[in-house]
């Protein structure tokens, strides 16, 4: 049985890297074998700030957007997020549209693309982790950390990974799968 593994391009910002960052992974992924990818782009979803009167454990959602991202990360086994880092933190697109929802995401797994300057969003990637356990989300530890994002675009804009970045991306694969399986008893 395969999987189904949606990278979500966390970053809204017009002028982002994120896609080509994301697309990137994805080809990895394709090739990796281990999952059914779906590329899925926080821009396109275009989710307003929090806006459902309750509270998303009882999932009484009355916004037509909110039933869509419902209806997408509830066909999802496993996420990537590919995420930036902004002033020392999560990016607000990527927190809001975690917080949108609750039982979509339990018992699934989850790795980290990040990417921003000197620190490569390692200080985002470790404040996703605190929201990943509250709603019952299962980190893998291998992660991708790509420092200096702009340095690895090339001429037409497509991301370049180290062979550092391409094995820990391998890794990480593994590593989703390997957990994704075992958790599957818990999402049937």
């Amino acid at each position: 049985m395969t999987h189904h593994l949606q990278i979500v391009i966390g970053s809204t910002r017009p002028g982002r890297v994120g896609p080509a960052v994301a697309h990137w992974f994805a080809r990895t992924a394709r090739e990796h074998g281990g999952f059914d990818i779906e590329l899925v782009d926080l821009a396109d979803l275009d989710l307003p700030l929090l806006d459902e009167p309750n509270h998303p454990r009882l999932q009484e959602y009355r916004n037509a957007h909110t039933k869509m991202w419902s209806d997408t990360v509830q066909r999802a086994d496993a996420f990537v997020f590919v995420h930036p880092e902004y002033n020392f933190g999560v990016n607000a697109a990527l927190k809001n549209a975690l917080d949108y929802l609750v039982h979509e995401w339990r018992d699934k797994t989850v790795g980290l693309v990040s990417y921003g300057g000197v620190s490569g969003g390692l200080r985002a990637a470790q404040m996703l982790k605190q929201s990943f356990s509250a709603l019952g989300l299962f980190a893998v530890p291998a992660a991708v950390t790509v420092p200096f994002v702009a340095e690895h675009l090339n001429v037409l804009g497509e991301f370049e990974p180290t062979p550092i970045m391409q094995d820990s991306a391998q890794l990480m694969l593994d590593e989703l799968v390997r957990l994704t399986g075992a958790l599957a008893p818990l999402r049937a």
